[in-house]
């Protein structure tokens, strides 16, 4: 075994299930990493840039930019500068950290909220978008994190910071928030092809997104967009979405999109399917239930005890759907439904949430584990729990029982990813 991602394993894995387990969802970090999985799909011999199962020569191109947004920026940027050296003439990137590239600067940026310097980077990418001719070729990449991140212009900004807040308690899920997102934006929604164009374009796209639905990552800025604004106003009325929003339509002309490839990179169906191959080496049967859980954490973990049996291994990816009253406290999603967990799973059980970026939306911790230890805890402390989980705020009880796992920011992200482990 490699060393080990998790920062805290020594504290964590105090069982033999417990370090199968952790092991597992390890297995599924590796697959997501962000530079190997764009060298295993774009790699140059002889001035030719292959890209999955495309061939482009560069010797027909005039200059070559690179546009990135989202929390894989930084990764995505270094893994292009390895792979095309001063080929490339210059590029612009927004990730929630700055790096300076020998081409490309890469600038912080703010996440999950945008603010006016967003706004400024992404005014810097469409500019340089704009300028570019039908000799040039764009290399955009997008990742999770990059709705907030690219976000032009400035009223787009404003209007997506009230959405954001309004949508946390709608019950919605991310594929209808990127919706609306689409259509209050000029970059979204295939926004940034028709800036790019008549520019060649390979966009590289880390989907974040629950099951493979690439198109909605960043809210698909490269990807030719099917919903209109009457979706939209269905929407809002459908979750009760306060707020003044100015709609626009998205580019709907097939000519903005003719030259664009979208090539998929990665996604949680990936990290899944190489955590049941891990799973099966270690001796355990290994179910898939799914990419797409969208349901609220006590029905995801129900679905999973369904498919449970001895000696297997249920595994899932999604975003469960929480509606927080109140300020809640310190964690997101993940520590909730690990927390949740300890109402249904038996003590033959362990179960994980994790998010596979490494952070539990306010927390440091990537998200948490629990076994018959921390039954044992919960059962002598059930009014805690409850409490706990009634103000969105786990995190203090699994501090204690010391479950919570710490990966720090992998420079990945493809949802959550679920663990059902019974020995």
């Amino acid at each position: 075994m490699n060393e080990h991602i998790i920062k805290n394993w020594a504290d964590i894995a105090r069982t033999k299930e417990r370090s199968d387990a952790l092991e597992i969802i390890e297995s599924g970090l590796r697959a997501i990493d962000t530079k190997n999985s764009i060298k295993e799909k774009l790699s140059l011999m002889d001035n030719v840039l292959r890209a999955d199962d495309r061939s482009f020569d560069l010797n027909t191109f005039g200059k070559i930019f690179v546009f990135a947004f989202g929390k894989a920026s930084t990764e995505a940027v270094m893994a292009l500068e390895e792979i095309l050296g001063d080929r490339i003439t210059s590029g612009i990137a927004i990730d929630k950290k700055a790096y300076k590239g020998k081409n490309i600067e890469v600038f912080e940026g703010s996440h999950p909220h945008p603010s006016e310097h967003n706004v400024n980077i992404s005014q810097r990418i469409a500019l340089l978008a704009k300028s570019m001719t039908d000799k040039d070729l764009a290399i955009v990449v997008a990742s999770g994190g990059g709705s907030s991140l690219l976000c032009y212009p400035g009223k787009e900004c404003e209007q997506g910071d009230t959405l954001y807040s309004a949508f946390l308690s709608s019950g919605g899920n991310i594929r209808d928030l990127n919706v609306i997102r689409r259509h209050i934006s000029e970059i979204k929604g295939g926004g940034l092809a028709k800036m790019l164009y008549p520019a060649t374009v390979i966009s590289l796209v880390l989907c974040d997104v629950s099951g493979e639905y690439y198109e909605d990552v960043a809210s698909g800025p490269t990807y030719k967009d099917n919903t209109t604004i009457k979706d939209v106003e269905e929407l809002l009325e459908k979750f009760n979405i306060k707020g003044s929003y100015e709609l626009n339509e998205t580019p709907k002309e097939d000519k903005y999109f003719e030259k664009v490839y979208n090539i998929p990179i990665v996604s949680n169906m990936k990290a899944l399917r190489v955590m049941k191959s891990y799973a099966l080496g270690l001796g355990y049967n290994a179910i898939i239930l799914g990419g797409e859980l969208y349901d609220k954490p006590d029905e995801v973990i129900r679905k999973m005890i369904s498919i449970s049996l001895p000696k297997t291994v249920v595994l899932g990816g999604g975003e469960p759907t929480i509606k927080v009253v109140g300020t809640g406290g310190t964690a997101g999603r993940n520590e909730h439904t690990a927390l949740s967990a300890v109402k249904q799973i038996d003590e033959d059980s362990v179960f994980i949430s994790l998010a596979s970026d490494g952070i539990d939306n306010k927390s440091k911790y990537a998200g948490a584990i629990v076994d018959k230890e921390t039954l044992e805890i919960a059962r002598q402390r059930v009014e805690e729990v409850d409490d706990a989980l009634a103000n969105f705020n786990p995190e203090p009880f699994l501090l204690e029982t010391k479950d919570v796992i710490e990966t720090g920011s992998t420079e990945a992200n493809v949802s959550d990813l679920f663990l059902l482990l019974k020995k």
